[in-house]
């Protein structure tokens, strides 16, 4: 029953993401041709079309352009947040298809800074919820898909999870709002951060301003601020 660590890969993207984004959006305003304005579309003219229609709100065609992650070491925990954005499209690891008898784990990092023992006995926790789920598994069956669909019942949020997600580009910057904030689950946070990477080394131009509201402006969330915005800042430069 190993700890594991999130692992993010971004497995497939809409390939001239950005010049695909500036073809729809010229479409919009112009009486040419499809042809004839994908002809003068370069990696140049379609950065700065794509700041002009940031700038002005204009997101629509940004949702041509999309993303697939692969995401695994992660917990179902994380699995229910990251569900709630509902523009996307999950494959998950099954747990009655896949037996959990010896399942991964996830460690807060705020029970790991209690020290040791308190790491100890979380792990011994983990490995009795493992007999727990062993011993359901074997009065409903044993290792199948009908006996692993009700033991299944005792297992905890940190159980590792693994699943693919597709996103566009433009759900995406809503994402990166939302979950890059200090204020989003500690674990989906840094599974954003690492997207977030990702998505600008493929199209800068899009993701230019990506980030927690508080890196445009105002914070978002009220009273209920973190006052993090310079350590945000931060993080996003040095990304």
């Amino acid at each position: 029953m190993p700890r594991v660590k999130p692992i993010v890969k971004l497995l497939q993207h809409t390939a001239d993401a950005e010049q695909l984004v500036a073809l729809a959006a010229k479409l919009c305003y112009s009486p040419s041709g499809i042809n004839d304005l994908a002809a003068g579309i370069d990696d140049a003219s379609a950065a700065q079309f794509v700041e002009k229609l940031t700038s002005l709100g204009h997101l629509s065609p940004i949702e041509h352009a999309s993303f697939t992650f692969g995401i695994e070491g992660v917990s179902r925990a994380l699995l229910a947040q990251i569900t709630r954005h509902r523009i996307a499209s999950f494959s998950v690891q099954s747990q009655r298809y896949v037996g959990s008898t010896d399942f991964n784990y996830i460690i807060p990092p705020a029970i790991e800074q209690l020290g040791a023992d308190a790491v100890t006995e979380f792990e011994n926790q983990m490995k009795q919820t493992a007999r727990w789920y062993a011993d359901w598994q074997q009065k409903l069956g044993g290792n199948r898909e009908s006996s692993n669909e009700d033991a299944r019942f005792v297992l905890p949020n940190a159980a590792e999870t693994k699943f693919i997600v597709t996103m566009n580009a433009r759900e995406l910057l809503h994402f990166f709002k939302e979950r890059c904030c200090f204020r989003a689950q500690w674990e989906l946070r840094g599974i954003a951060w690492q997207m977030l990477k990702l998505c600008l080394d493929i199209a800068p131009s899009i993701f230019a301003n990506a980030g927690p509201g508080c890196l445009n402006g105002k914070c978002t969330e009220g009273k209920m601020s973190c006052g993090r915005m310079s350590e945000a800042k931060s993080i996003r430069e040095g990304l």
